[in-house]
């Protein structure tokens, strides 16, 4: 049974062996209460909550908290890589538009390729006339540019502006990583995404 335990936490993200079996005899010292009640969050957690379908933010309803809020400019979507970026950026109060999570980037290394992504969901976003400006906030790395310019492809017919966050984020750097100063930076100085690529 311990073997079984050490089996499934040594799948998770950033787990090995030796760390997953560290927990699962820790959790062995916990009162059984506590053990249960850390499985019973985790499958509420997996059942109840699943993804926007407007953003695919995380959420617990349909439609996402931010998605919903009236109070948000609807004119303006940050493209962002994942939830944790959504998260870090709401963290600055520098942002007051949408999002949209592409989960994930384009990397043929990892064999991700754009249909893997929510890209044609953007698009179909973009279609409808009322954004007028998209937002690239994805990591400063080969992969990342990649997505960027993929998404401007796919963008530079439509009657929009397409702006990137400034590189007050560091080359190679995840956005969740950033401080919340430099990365609400990032954002207030945001550039035009042309501009941006023409200084590489």
């Amino acid at each position: 049974m311990l073997e079984l335990a050490v089996d499934e936490l040594s799948r998770l993200p950033g787990i090995g062996r030796r760390t997953a079996l560290r927990l699962a005899l820790h959790l062995l010292r916990e009162d059984k209460s506590t053990v249960e009640g850390l499985g019973q969050a985790l499958v509420k957690m997996r059942n109840e909550i699943g993804y926007c379908r407007v953003c695919y933010n995380i959420s617990d309803q349909e439609v996402c908290s931010i998605c919903s809020d009236h109070k948000r400019d609807r004119s303006i979507i940050c493209v962002v890589e994942d939830i944790r970026d959504v998260m870090a950026i709401e963290k600055t109060t520098q942002y007051r538009g949408l999002y949209h999570v592409l989960g994930g980037i384009i990397s043929p290394m990892d064999g991700v390729g754009p249909k893997d992504l929510t890209i044609e969901n953007l698009v179909d976003r973009v279609k409808t006339g009322e954004v007028s400006e998209v937002v690239f906030a994805l990591a400063a790395t080969i992969e990342g540019d990649t997505t960027n310019y993929y998404i401007f492809k796919k963008l530079k017919d439509f009657d929009l502006i397409v702006t990137t966050i400034s590189r007050g984020v560091s080359v190679g750097d995840e956005l969740e990583y950033a401080d919340e100063i430099t990365l609400g930076r990032s954002i207030i100085t945001r550039v035009p995404y042309q501009t941006a690529m023409q200084g590489r």
